[in-house]
């Protein structure tokens, strides 16, 4: 009987995170072999040049710089503080007496028995805390870069001395982190779906897919990986 209502649990939800593991995995795959196809490689790739050209003309856009950045952290600072909140009210919901699985006994498809019930919020918990703690790392590194792009080349110490592409190291793990953080509560929005049931789960996971391709690829009017040639000329001659 037990397995009767566990098994939509036990098939839907990790078909419907393997849908999402794979991708990513592919992704990152095409993010190391042909970053210029992708979104992220793409942007990694004038992210360096725009350290750069602030390093090299600092005084004129030294407050140019600091905005930019300013605007990336408050972006992540959302994120960790909506993944935080996000916890506390899943933390509320664990700790209160009111049983809330007894308003969906008849509306939840698969097992909604105390033991699946705990599994599903303390699952969530997890995520949000590990999306909370990339964008919290995330922030500062990106603090970091606020200092370091403003600082003089200079020879700070005997033998080592600020370079762009440090600077440039220094936020790209920020930025890292960041999408790590974002692809992390992406997934916790289907498992926010749990609690109706994991045939919601894995619909909305394999919905999913399809949305981030097109987000995560970039692609010209032709169907082809968009101008990359042109991009690799630009930085080039840069």
């Amino acid at each position: 009987m037990e397995w009767r209502l566990c098994y939509l649990d036990v098939l839907l939800v990790p078909l419907g995170l393997l849908a999402n593991m794979l991708y990513h995995f592919w992704l990152w795959h095409n993010v190391r072999k042909r970053p210029l196809t992708t979104v992220i490689g793409t942007n990694a790739r004038v992210r360096r040049f725009w350290v750069s050209a602030m390093m090299k003309d600092n005084d004129k856009k030294n407050i140019l710089a600091v905005q930019t950045l300013r605007n990336t952290i408050m972006g992540s600072t959302l994120m960790a503080t909506t993944s935080i909140l996000l916890c506390s009210a899943l933390a509320a919901v664990l700790s209160s007496t009111y049983s809330v699985k007894k308003p969906l006994n008849g509306a939840v498809y698969g097992a909604h028995g105390e033991f699946v019930l705990a599994l599903k919020y303390v699952t969530l918990l997890t995520v949000f805390l590990f999306s909370f703690l990339c964008h919290s790392l995330s922030i500062r590194f990106i603090n970091q870069v606020n200092i370091l792009i403003n600082t003089p080349q200079v020879e700070v110490d005997p033998g080592f001395t600020l370079t762009p592409e440090y600077v440039s190291d220094i936020l790209e793990r920020g930025f890292a982190l960041n999408t790590v953080g974002n692809r992390i509560f992406y997934v916790a929005l289907p498992l926010l779906l749990w609690i109706f049931g994991p045939v919601l789960v894995f619909l909305c996971s394999v919905t999913l897919v399809p949305v981030l391709y097109n987000l995560d690829f970039a692609f010209g009017s032709d169907g082809t990986a968009g101008k990359v040639g042109d991009l690799r000329k630009g930085t080039e001659s840069a």
